[in-house]
């Protein structure tokens, strides 16, 4: 009878290539040294981005009478000037992000499904106007509806409708990026069945496109929203009359009053409700696939 030989066992955590002994590579490093390397970061993070905010946060509870008190919030709070400058700045950032939400999905089901020539051009100048600043578009809507533009009579850009249409001028790219890349995941198949089917245009656009766009709507209008809630540019540049923000209170507060405590306090202000909306958009972004 033939002997049998056993092979040695490999012992966990070391192999024999060749006949040779040595440690895997796949060991886990210590606890120690990974926190070591996540010490740099984590200070860099500390120091250029949690330091600030700290002081910001220290200072609106330092009142001009000294010592560290809720009296700048107490203040700040009972003022008509934040009560309508938070009021402004929500309606504005809710009726722009509803503007986007509507043109960019009008605008992208087109560039998507209506064949055109120069679609994907127009499509890749949508990634392009991503990276324009906001003050241009607002330069270039100045010459349409300013003082001195063609129909500059109306006043239009000085009013809080003049920055609404900059605003939904400018932010709408942000709306249709998500929403192009989503229509390229389409089933064509789908359409082309409903199509065969009898289904008219507006009809295959409510219940089969909408509902596959639905995520990419969620996840654009919530980064609007945030970035609505944050524009200081187009208000400032437009010169709207009675027009206060949120940020162009801030801005108000410290440079032309210096009233650093209040200013602090509507900044933090500013910071939780944009730090909130942010957590939407990232959940969102992550049901969506975004």
């Amino acid at each position: 009878m033939a002997e049998v030989v056993r092979k040695p066992r490999a012992v966990r955590g070391w192999s024999r290539p060749g006949g040779g002994s040595r440690k895997s590579k796949t060991a886990p490093r210590p606890f120690g040294a990974r926190l070591l390397w996540a010490l740099p970061p984590v200070a860099l993070l500390a120091l250029f981005f949690l330091y600030p905010l700290a002081l910001v946060v220290q200072q609106s509870l330092r009142p001009d009478t000294g010592g560290t008190s809720f009296q700048p919030y107490v203040d700040v709070f009972a003022s008509e000037a934040f009560r309508r400058a938070l009021w402004t700045t929500v309606w504005l950032a809710l009726a722009s992000t509803g503007g986007c939400l509507v043109l960019g999905f009008l605008l992208a089901l087109v560039i998507a499904f209506v064949p055109f020539p120069g679609a994907k051009a127009v499509a890749r100048f949508v990634d392009v106007y991503l990276s324009f600043p906001s003050f241009l578009i607002t330069l270039a809507l100045l010459f349409i509806y300013g003082t001195t533009g063609i129909i500059g009579s109306f006043q239009f850009l000085t009013t809080p409708w003049g920055v609404l249409l900059a605003e939904v001028t400018y932010f709408t790219p942000f709306v249709m990026r998500p929403l192009l890349a989503a229509f390229s995941q389409l089933d064509t198949a789908q359409l082309e069945a409903a199509s065969s089917l009898g289904a008219r245009a507006p009809r295959i656009v409510r219940r089969v496109i909408l509902p596959e766009a639905l995520p990419a709507l969620a996840a654009g209008g919530s980064l609007v929203l945030v970035l609505c809630l944050n524009e200081f540019g187009i208000v400032l540049f437009t010169g709207a009359k009675g027009v206060t923000t949120l940020p162009m209170l801030v801005y108000s507060k410290a440079i032309l009053e210096s009233d650093y405590p209040g200013a602090c306090v509507v900044a933090v202000v500013n910071v939780l409700i944009s730090v909130g909306l942010y957590g939407l958009y990232r959940v969102v972004s992550r049901r969506a696939g975004a």
